[in-house]
């Protein structure tokens, strides 16, 4: 999204999935209608079984922060090689939006005090998923901040991948019954904020400096200025 982009366009990019979030928490909170349907929705869906649980342990922070650590080293050392001014700002919107997950989770899951699935042994504190949560930041902050240092074709297939990660994740856990669908839901809404964070930071950062931008500050020869 452009740094000049409407004020209605971000606010419709932060506004939506808070608002859905509130309204989320406030039917958990209370134990609303749509706590019903989330119970009907999840014993339709829960089969435990091996697979579902692999896909779950896509959200593991053993398994996806160190995704994102190496998707942070790559951008961080390109942006320096290149030259670009600021390079170390999107990494560390990056990084900072996978700290803040916890820091977001945490509470909220002691606030709400959410029981678990019938599938998962007697427990509280599964509201917002975690799992999701992590995974959302940390293969969706991946995709971008690899996605502006390739081709297009390879940014196609990064998101691509990328959303396959966060809805293999997210299948897993309802099929598996490690959580509600609205838990779920929840975190995908707290990553979509985050996420929407580190795509400001990256694109108010300058791209990196061309090849060719770099010869002829220099003094090479270029098509622009001729042999000096």
């Amino acid at each position: 999204m452009p740094v000049s982009a409407p004020p209605r366009v971000l606010s419709a990019l932060l506004g939506l999935p808070v608002l859905l979030f509130a309204l989320i928490t406030w039917q958990v909170v209370a134990d609303g209608p749509l706590v019903g349907v989330d119970e009907r929705l999840s014993r339709a869906l829960v089969h435990p079984d091996r697979f579902s649980e692999l896909l779950s342990d896509l959200g593991d922070v053993q398994v996806a922060v160190p995704v994102l650590v190496v998707a942070l080293a790559y951008a961080a050392w390109h942006g320096r090689a290149t030259g670009g001014d600021r390079w170390w700002l999107p990494p560390l919107a990056g990084a900072l939006a996978m700290v803040l997950v916890p820091a977001l989770v945490a509470p909220l899951k002691e606030w709400t005090d959410r029981p678990g699935t019938p599938a998962v042994p007697p427990a509280s504190g599964y509201y917002p998923s975690g799992h999701t949560a992590t995974a959302v930041v940390a293969y969706g902050a991946a995709t971008l901040l690899l996605g502006r240092l390739r081709a297009p074709a390879v940014r196609r297939g990064l998101v691509v991948l990328g959303a396959l990660l966060v809805l293999g994740t997210s299948y897993g856990l309802v099929r598996r019954g490690y959580h509600w669908p609205l838990d779920v839901v929840a975190s995908w809404c707290l990553g979509a904020v985050l996420l929407t964070g580190v795509r400001l930071v990256d694109r108010r950062t300058p791209r990196d400096v061309s090849r060719s931008t770099r010869r002829s500050s220099s003094g090479t020869p270029s098509s622009s200025n001729g042999p000096s």
